[in-house]
């Protein structure tokens, strides 16, 4: 599949090991957006899919605040999504399109259960880049951060779940538009602004969004928000093994809440056993407030300087589990925003994860990470059905 017309695809492809499950706007014009050779133009004047703030959250009740309590920075892009479950990417007899990028099913996540969030990011100016545009205003996700590039096209992704249990990915990025954000482009005060600030490690990959994305998350730390930092790891994207470990711990440091799945326990530790307690408290550092490991349908072990424990999960018959561990962060994200004192209560830590297990779980029940994403209302009929 050609992605531009002046070039040819370009395709990365990897197979992971899958983690078990855990509108229109108004105005006419668009911001500037900034080309590979970085000069600045304005996109194309429509009538459609511009940046708008959110008014009102998923359940329909005015936001009190004109600033979204998180701020989530990374890619937004397409996934493709085999309509038959079972098969490798090229056994799939056709494919579905769901708007995913994990940065983004945090933002739409945190919406959906009544939270305020925004994103921050960029993508083509094209169909696909005014249709996420559209997905995020329709889910009451602040998109004033989300910049067009007319230079290069929105990234794809194609995902597929094998009947071996092992997760394939096929991205084409050549590159995509969320790969030029330039850091003159950020949307500052809005991250100064938020309680917290949300990226991974995608955009660490190249320049200029590696800059961009560093200048981000400092001046959120600067400001004193809060920082979450999920990796995300997508390991073909990267050049090696090395790199990856290097870039994603680059930034490690500067969080105070760091979600890990079992498989990025283990690459991050140099292949050792992501259920020895030893080793997972190595990815602890003294700034840190709260570790998460993500475990799938057996639920999530947290950490942190004064407790540590297990929660279980919510057993479900799992369809597609792209975006539960997204999911599993926008539920955690949702309640802390509201709430900072949970880091320090155990208890409520506790019913807060129990709340965000179940947000993953009812995610891998559906096709497509942002299609499948729960309302709040959705998670507290099927915590009634919880098993702890």
């Amino acid at each position: 599949m050609a992605l531009h017309a002046a070039a040819p695809a370009c395709a990365v492809f990897c197979r992971l090991p899958s983690p078990s499950p855990s509108h229109a706007g108004s105005r006419r014009s668009l911001p500037a957006v900034a080309s590979p050779r970085g000069v600045v133009s304005a996109a194309p004047l429509r009538t459609r899919a511009v940046p708008t703030k959110a008014i009102v959250n998923s359940d329909g009740i005015p936001e009190t605040s004109d600033s979204p309590h998180v701020v989530c920075f990374g890619e937004l892009l397409i996934d493709f999504v085999p309509t038959v479950n079972g098969v490798s990417l090229a056994e799939a007899p056709a494919f579905k399109k769901a708007p995913g990028g994990a940065p983004a099913n945090v933002a739409v996540g945190i919406a959906r259960l009544g939270g305020s969030s925004a994103f921050i990011g960029k993508v083509g100016d094209d169909e696909f880049g005014y249709m996420l545009a559209d997905i995020l205003k329709q889910n009451n996700v602040n998109n004033q951060g989300l910049l067009f590039d007319p230079h290069a096209r929105t990234a794809l992704a194609f995902v597929s779940l094998r009947s071996d249990g092992e997760r394939e990915f096929m991205f084409y990025r050549n590159p995509s538009a969320d790969m030029l954000l330039e850091e003159k482009e950020l949307d500052l005060d809005l991250i100064r602004k938020a309680k917290i600030f949300h990226h991974g490690s995608i955009s660490l990959i190249t320049e200029p969004c590696k800059t961009a994305h560093i200048a981000a998350a400092r001046a959120a730390k600067d400001a004193g928000v809060l920082v979450s930092y999920d990796p995300n790891l997508r390991l073909s994207l990267w050049s090696s093994p090395e790199d990856a470990r290097d870039g994603i711990l680059s930034v490690w440091r500067t969080a105070d809440i760091f979600k890990v799945s079992e498989e990025e326990v283990s690459f991050l530790t140099n292949g050792e056993d992501p259920y020895d307690d030893a080793v997972v408290k190595k990815l602890m550092h003294s700034n840190l407030k709260l570790l998460l490991v993500t475990e799938g349908p057996d639920g999530c072990r947290y950490y942190s300087k004064d407790f540590s424990g297990r929660v279980g999960g919510l057993k479900v018959s799992a369809v597609d589990t792209t975006g539960a561990g997204d999911a599993f962060v926008a539920g955690v994200l949702s309640q802390l925003a509201t709430d900072f004192s949970l880091l320090q209560d155990e208890g409520r830590l506790r019913e807060a994860l129990k709340f965000a297990n179940v947000c993953g779980a009812l995610t891998v029940t559906q096709r497509g990470a942002i299609p499948a994403l729960p309302t709040r209302q959705q998670v507290l009929d099927a915590l009634t059905n919880f098993v702890a």
